[in-house]
């Protein structure tokens, strides 16, 4: 099979998939975004009730930009139907025919608004506190005056790596640290670093861009496809060609292993490669415990830790790795948060026009974290997590973060 052909096989079957949909409604009921707004009709309706007549040009329905893309309708059906995935198709219609705003355009590229940031952080994290200059935000741009916003750094993840040693060892991985980490997060980075490396792993941190994923779910699909080819390559150089490739965000390891493919329907030898090669951080973990290979000299960590499944976690179909890896850790009390989603869904939750929709869907979840009182709320998403602290004072961390004091980090 060529290489377009690769892609586009990928994303034929996905269309395909509409014709095994019976209307049984386990998606309407399952959508948390239906369930608190009038203005997305559910995923059944806009999916593939709708995708039957977008063909000749015709415009989608203007109520699929409310579908945040969660993906729970796909994964819940059971038919198999890839409902999120055609609903995104939609939207990219949507904005092909319509034009993207300004404020969709800014907000798909965290690598550009990372780059502008650093140098000015502390007069970014100041203003991202002012309600002032948030609430003008608001009526110019667009971006929700009470919406989470990371904070900025001066000193990337990039700049840790070019004065990090590391470790050198005949097991090596590739770690794929995304946008969060490079730009917001880069302590992060460091302790999967650091995880790793306790494991007996050199790590090969080659220089990356974005997934495109910010792109992709903004309906931005040529840019997407752009980006997630170009990151490909990045990710394979030399002599790593046949090393596991580690993610520690969810969303951005999702693309990789299948979403640039089938709802972009990119393509290319890397981004093939990549691909099956693409492990969640604590799928990895969990995987080297189960062949009996995953250090076990955990300290006790005395600590109570609500954990919450973000949805392009879970959208992995692996289960939920970093609670059986928690599990493992002495004196922590873990208590796992039942529900379906944050609402905040990347990008989505930011907008002015949805940010109460997103908080609407995430109050449940909300509400059990702060009947527990927590001393953490752990969570694997990045931006679920601002979202979390956001919405609760809760202090919200990757899992990962928990792992790495239980190996004696602080």
């Amino acid at each position: 099979m060529t290489e377009v052909a690769w892609g586009a096989a990928a994303w034929s079957e996905v269309r395909a998939s509409l014709d095994r949909c019976i209307k049984c409604t386990v998606c309407e009921t399952a959508c948390p975004v239906a369930a608190v707004t009038e203005l997305f009709p559910g995923p059944k309706t806009v999916g593939p009730q709708a995708e039957r007549f977008r063909t000749g040009g015709q415009s989608p329905d203007l109520s699929v930009d409310y579908c945040s893309g969660c993906g729970i309708c796909s994964r819940v059906c059971p038919q198999d139907v890839r409902i999120a995935e055609l609903n995104s198709r939609a939207r990219s219609e949507l904005k092909r025919e319509r034009g993207a705003p300004l404020r969709d355009q800014l907000v798909a590229r965290p690598g550009l608004l990372g780059r502008a940031g650093r140098p000015v952080a502390p007069l970014f994290n100041w203003a991202m506190a002012n309600s002032l200059i948030r609430w003008a935000g608001e009526r110019t741009v667009g971006i929700h005056r009470k919406a989470p916003v990371p904070r900025a750094t001066t000193r990337t993840f990039s700049y840790w790596v070019g004065h990090h040693l590391g470790t050198r060892s005949a097991r090596r991985v590739v770690y794929f640290h995304g946008c969060s980490t490079q730009w917001y997060e880069p302590h992060v980075g460091q302790k999967v670093t650091a995880i790793l490396e306790h494991n007996g792993y050199q790590v090969v941190i080659p220089k990356q861009d974005c997934c495109g994923l910010p792109l992709q779910s903004n309906g931005l699909f040529p840019a997407a496809r752009k980006a997630v080819t170009r990151l490909a390559r990045q990710l394979v150089p030399a002599g790593t060609g046949d090393l596991p490739v580690i993610s520690s965000s969810t969303s951005c390891g999702l693309m990789l292993k299948r979403e640039a493919r089938e709802i972009l329907g990119a393509d290319s030898p890397e981004l093939r490669s990549v691909s099956q090669r693409t492990y969640d951080i604590f799928e990895f973990l969990l995987e080297l415990h189960q062949r009996g290979e995953l250090r076990t000299d955990f300290k006790p960590v005395p600590l109570t830790v609500a954990y919450h499944a973000p949805c392009q976690q879970q959208n992995q179909l692996i289960g939920k790795p970093a609670l059986e890896i928690l599990r493992l850790i002495p004196g922590l009390r873990l208590v796992e948060l039942d529900r379906s989603c944050c609402g905040i869904a990347g990008t989505y939750g930011v907008k002015r026009e949805k940010y109460e929709i997103a908080m609407r869907v995430g109050e449940p979840l909300f509400a059990d974290i702060q009947a527990e009182g927590p001393d953490l709320v752990a969570c694997d998403s990045e931006t679920c997590r601002w979202q979390i602290s956001a919405a609760t004072g809760a202090t919200s961390v990757h899992p990962l973060e928990i792992l790495h004091r239980a190996y004696g980090g602080s």
